[in-house]
């Protein structure tokens, strides 16, 4: 019997926290990011935040640090 096939997870991050977190691995500010999305500065907060969240970290460095060992940048 062949052994069961695993199923890829749901990405850890939606497309745009990836899109936010590789403008912040660029070094951009929120308010760069907020001009560059055309999003609010709240709703880019938000993003940060729930990023944040997911990766379990509480700092800019620490999230960039973690997603690039996940693979996701």
């Amino acid at each position: 019997q062949p052994p069961a096939t695993i199923q890829n997870p749901p990405p850890l991050l939606s497309d745009r926290e990836l899109e936010v977190l590789r403008l912040i691995a660029a070094g951009q500010s929120n308010e760069e990011i907020a001009q560059q999305l055309i999003i609010s500065l709240g709703t880019v907060k938000a993003h940060t935040s729930n990023i944040y969240r997911k990766l379990d970290v509480d700092s800019r460095r620490a999230a960039v640090a973690k997603a690039r060992g996940l693979g996701l940048l």
